[in-house]
């Protein structure tokens, strides 16, 4: 496993592990790819329907020519303050910075001088530029903006609000954690639940199009394009981290089918995993024997690699989305069938993969199970909704009489 990219450049060009590159963590480097992935897929499925015509532009007043306002100088001012401050505190405490990054960027440690001097100079920067490009007669003007004109922002808001559900419903699942340990819990750079950064993504993006007038049904098409290549890609950090997301003890023999498949595809104990401890589910851990490097732990029984499996099921239902994009015409039907798909996809891997597991009404079920019963209902129900609401205005329109001809 490569907890922190030291380890993956040592496998790839023989350096030494535990250098300055473990500061960047494996999942962490990932999870910003999976969100890179996903904008730049999105903006691409946006400006393929504005081409076909499906959104119409909002009109926006802007003016060229202003210096930098009294907003822009404030807020760069709060951003060098921070950057400035734990830039500063990381490179003094260096050491500290490089096992566990979360413990310095989301805590109040600061250098308070390197934070002044990083406010003074961004706030510098951005009075010269707002001076460099101020005209005499600064000019107002009416410009289109399209939905994928605004990929920036909705990255923003899905990534933020993702994050946030992502850990309120981990902490959910793991709730005498956090009341042991609140601050720790929620500083923690792990514990993220996928369903709880969908549905908590959603949210924050149909609120911000909702307000800005854009199409919601073609814009979740694009979106579940999104947002399958976006979680693919973070299960790649999750497997090659091992932060967890495991399956259950597998210790049966590798299927004969398998033989020419490398054997950490069928059952792997997840030696250098990032969590390091000797307490992890399902079986608990061991030492490497004669490792001496920081992350020197495996697990004491081979289990299931379900983040690889979730990969591939990922390309999988990203191929099928692919191929029907342009296949449904309703708008809104992929958005559904995403749904479903996700949702059988998940509460299969559930099967084979280690979660909390809850008693609901007399049956026992994880978090994703429950969750993935409910986008079940909503997909069925949504395409159901949408087929019978476009046969009956196809029906509606065959109905429509004729207009008389001119006499």
């Amino acid at each position: 496993m490569y907890p922190d990219l030291s380890y993956l450049f040592h496998d790839l060009f023989g350096t030494a592990p535990d250098n300055a590159l473990s500061m960047l963590k494996t999942f962490g480097f990932f999870l910003a790819i999976a969100f890179i992935v996903s904008a730049i897929v999105f903006n691409y499925e946006l400006k393929r329907k504005a081409r076909a015509g499906i959104y119409t532009p909002a009109m926006k007043t802007m003016t060229i020519g202003l210096p930098a306002s009294n907003g822009e100088l404030i807020s760069n001012a709060i951003v060098g303050f921070i950057l400035g401050g734990k830039g500063l505190y990381a490179f003094h405490h260096f050491d500290t910075f490089r096992h566990d990054p979360a413990s310095v960027i989301l805590s109040s440690k600061m250098d308070w001088l390197g934070a002044i001097l990083g406010a003074v100079m961004l706030t510098a920067i951005t009075y010269f530029d707002g001076q460099r490009r101020k005209l005499e007669k600064p000019e107002t003007k009416e410009v289109p903006v399209y939905p994928h004109d605004r990929i920036s922002e909705m990255t923003v808001i899905a990534a933020v609000s993702g994050i946030l559900g992502a850990k309120i419903f981990d902490l959910f699942d793991n709730w005498d954690s956090f009341l042991q340990d609140p601050i720790g819990s929620l500083a923690s750079g792990g514990g993220l639940a996928f369903l709880g950064g969908l549905v908590f993504g959603f949210i924050g993006v149909v609120y911000y199009i909702w307000k800005n007038n854009i199409p919601f049904f073609p814009t979740a098409d694009a979106a579940a394009m999104a947002v399958t290549a976006g979680y693919g890609v973070g299960r790649i950090g999750c497997q090659l981290a091992g932060d967890g997301d495991w399956g259950i003890v597998n210790s049966a023999p590798k299927p004969g089918w398998m033989s020419f498949l490398p054997d950490w595809m069928w059952a792997y104990r997840f030696p250098h995993n990032v969590l390091n401890t000797e307490f992890t589910d399902p079986v608990g851990s061991v030492p490497i024997e004669g490792c001496t490097w920081d992350y020197n732990m495996q697990l004491s029984e081979p289990v299931y690699p379900t983040p690889f499996y979730e990969i591939m099921m990922m390309a999988l239902i990203f191929g099928l989305l692919w191929a029907l994009r342009k296949r449904l015409r309703i708008q809104g039907m992929l958005f559904f069938v995403y749904l479903g798909v996700i949702a059988i996809e998940r509460f299969l891997i559930e099967k084979i993969r280690v979660n909390v597991v809850h008693d609901i009404m007399g049956m026992k079920m994880t978090q994703a199970e429950i969750i993935s019963v409910i986008l079940f209902l909503i997909s069925v129900t949504g395409c159901v909704y949408l087929w019978r609401k476009d046969k009956m205005q196809s029906e509606a329109v065959e109905l429509e009489p004729e207009p008389a001809p001119e006499s």
